[in-house]
Formats: C-alpha cells, sequence, structure tokens
C-alpha cells in the first residue's frame, strides 16, 4: 500500500492551522500561570509568617492552595487545546470516591488535626489530661498528637479521639490549686491547726500570694472532722509543689505536737 504523503501533508497542515495556535496559547498560560502561583504562593508564605501562623498548619495550607491552583490551571489549558475531559473526570471521581471509603478514619484525623492547629484547645507545652492519660504535649502533627508523661512515657493519640472527646488543658490559666484533705478527731483544736498551715503555707517557696490560701473544715463527721487546704501553684511543677508541701505540713503539724489520725 502506497503511503499518500499529500493527504498527510494536508491534515498535518489543517492541524497546525486549527490546533497550533491554541496549543500556543496553552502553553503560554501554563508559563505565566505558573509563576504567577509562583509569586502568589511567594506572598502568602510571607503574610503566614508574619502573623506567626503554626508552622505545621502554615506548610499545610501552602501546599493545598499551590497544588490546587495548579490543577484547575492544567484543566484550563488542556480545555484550550481541546482535550476532552470528561473519560478522566470519571475516573478521578471514582477513585476519589473509593479512596475517601478506604481513609474516613485517617481522613478524621486530618481534619481533626486541622481543627486543632486552628482553634487551639491546647499548645506544645501545655499539660493535658485525656483519653486516661496525663502528661506534656511535645509535638502537635496532622493527623496525631504527642504526649509526654510524667513517668516518661511517650504516647502518640489520633487527633479524631482528641476533638471528639474531653480534654483538660492543666497549664492554660497558668496555675492550678492544690487541695490537702486533712482528718482530725474533735479533741485536737482547728485553730491550732490552722496556725501551723498557715505558716507553713508562707515560708512555702512554690506557694502564690494571689489568689489567697483557704483553710477551713469542710466535712464533719461522727467521730472526726475534715480540715481542707486549698493553696496555689504554677501548673508547671504542680506535682512537686504538691509533695513538697504535703511533706511540709506533716512535719510542721508534727513538731507543733499536733496529733495526726492513727498515730
Amino acid at each position: 500500500m502506497k503511503w499518500d504523503w499529500e493527504k498527510f501533508y494536508d491534515r498535518a497542515y489543517n492541524w497546525v492551522l486549527t490546533t497550533g495556535p491554541r496549543l500556543i496559547i496553552a502553553i503560554a498560560l501554563l508559563l505565566i500561570g505558573l509563576w504567577l502561583i509562583r509569586v502568589f504562593i511567594g506572598w502568602m508564605r510571607k503574610g503566614l509568617e508574619r502573623r506567626n501562623f503554626n508552622p505545621s498548619l502554615r506548610y499545610f495550607l501552602l501546599n493545598l492552595t499551590a497544588i490546587s491552583l495548579q490543577i484547575i490551571l492544567i484543566l484550563m489549558a488542556t480545555q484550550i487545546v481541546g482535550i476532552q475531559l470528561t473519560f478522566l473526570t470519571a475516573i478521578i471521581a471514582g477513585f476519589s470516591v473509593a479512596a475517601g471509603l478506604a481513609l474516613s478514619g485517617t481522613l478524621q484525623n486530618f481534619v481533626s488535626g486541622i481543627l486543632i492547629l486552628m482553634l487551639k484547645p491546647y499548645r506544645v507545652g501545655d499539660n493535658i489530661s485525656t483519653q486516661g492519660q496525663e502528661g506534656k504535649v511535645t509535638a502537635i502533627q496532622m493527623f496525631y498528637t504527642t504526649v509526654l508523661t510524667y513517668d516518661n512515657k511517650t504516647i502518640t493519640i489520633p487527633n479524631g479521639q482528641l476533638s471528639n472527646n474531653v480534654v483538660v488543658n492543666l497549664s492554660k490559666e497558668g496555675n492550678r490549686r492544690i487541695d490537702i484533705d486533712l482528718k482530725f478527731s474533735y479533741g485536737i483544736d482547728e485553730n491550732e491547726v490552722k496556725k501551723v498551715i498557715e505558716k507553713t503555707l508562707q515560708d512555702a517557696k512554690d506557694i502564690l500570694s494571689e489568689p489567697k490560701v483557704r483553710i477551713g473544715i469542710t466535712l464533719l463527721e461522727a467521730d472526726k472532722y475534715t480540715l481542707s487546704v486549698n493553696a496555689w501553684t504554677s501548673a508547671h511543677g504542680f506535682i512537686d509543689s504538691k509533695i513538697v508541701l504535703q511533706e511540709k505540713i506533716l512535719k510542721d503539724l508534727r513538731e507543733a505536737g499536733i496529733k495526726l489520725p492513727g498515730t
């Protein structure tokens, strides 16, 4: 079979005349569009850095914006050239549905991570209590939060669980209250006990002067009463401060000759 070169040249010539200008416009659009996207992302990055935006969330937003704009740009270029995207669109839609079903839990953690970074119920360095765990937040990632417990265990908690359950931020307010309950028989004068404890609190280094401490009887029973001590200290180092205070109160009460229950 003899190749009809004349017919081939005619078709190629017609294709160049009809498609060539659109192809040139599409290429120009891509080049200019990619340059504009790069300029816009640079401007966006500087704006987020100026506002001290969270680094993890900043990285995500920049990449999401860049990828979204690039996809839109490519779709516009293909439309100008005349490429039909109906079949490709159907494939992408089907894949998206399947991926969404397969990764529903992961996506939930991802969205929860974004909400945590934006709403800031806790930050890196805060002490929190959640999911039966208590410790210091060492990292907030897109999918999980890392907590270092007081006994030096690293706990990794999915963000989806944190956003859908109660999280107690123990250090957000800066100070925490130490609550100590002491039981005494009715033969012991509560005023003498209060004087000893007040002196102990005045000498304690980690106890704050404001809010003021409170000492009073909170429970009366048949054979004894309960004296409660409420004192404020820094949220960071709370447990250490409570241990030291309890030991000092016990020591001072013994030195004052006040008999404790069981002694």
